[in-house]
């Protein structure tokens, strides 16, 4: 069965609380949170202030997705800040293998993403010690983005690399989720799904997570 995490990036930050415990009550399984500096990515979200409101009133596990440089430094304060799930991206880490452990020490799980353009052998030497690869279906930094229709391929690749090295990493695909192509997406092989304007834009967003829970 799939996962569902809607990005908090989307919700309404005039009224935060009232999001948080919609997806309390929903069917959704994560909180997906965007970290960006406005250096990695061309773009500046929130930073442990919001964590700090997600810590006290989500009840659901925090999947929290760094695209940030120097990702390293700051491992410690987002376990601190109730990180369950923490995501560094590929393209900022010179030495996945140890920030991959260093998150794995400090007791989150351990998450890598990649961009649309990163080649899935990339991930060949560490997919073994990762618990969920973040595949970016659309250039990171904005919401509301068009979904890249290679995604499906280099879905099904990272399937069979998973595969060959008898992992159990989960595949994430974050970025276009909609209506139109989340079911192809479980087909391909994705486990977990990032939703964000397509559940806060919705007249019920409750509905439509309730929607890419079921296929």
């Amino acid at each position: 069965m799939h996962l569902v995490a809607p990005s908090v990036l989307s919700a309404n930050f005039g009224n935060l609380q009232a999001d948080i415990e919609m997806i309390n009550n929903s069917n959704a399984d994560w909180f997906h949170v965007d970290v960006m500096d406005g250096v990695f990515v061309p773009n500046i979200s929130f930073g442990f202030p919001v964590l700090k409101v997600l810590q006290k009133l989500a009840k659901k596990p925090l999947d929290v997705h760094l695209m940030i440089v120097d990702p390293d430094r700051y491992v410690q304060a987002f376990k601190e800040a109730g990180a369950n799930i923490l995501t560094v991206h590929l393209e900022a880490c010179t030495h996945l293998h140890r920030s991959i452990q260093n998150i794995k020490n400090h007791g989150m799980k351990a998450g890598v993403a990649i961009n649309p353009h990163t080649n899935i052998s990339l991930l060949e030497d560490t997919i073994s010690e990762i618990d969920v690869v973040c595949m970016m279906s659309v250039n990171p930094g904005f919401g509301g983005q068009k979904f890249i229709e290679n995604t499906y391929n280099k879905v099904e690749k990272l399937k069979n690399l998973i595969a060959s090295k008898n992992a159990k990493t989960l595949i994430e695909i974050d970025g276009g989720v909609d209506l139109e192509n989340y079911k192809k997406l479980i087909k391909a092989g994705a486990s977990v799904l990032v939703a964000g304007n397509t559940v806060f834009s919705s007249p019920d967003p409750t509905a439509m997570i309730a929607k890419l829970k079921s296929v």
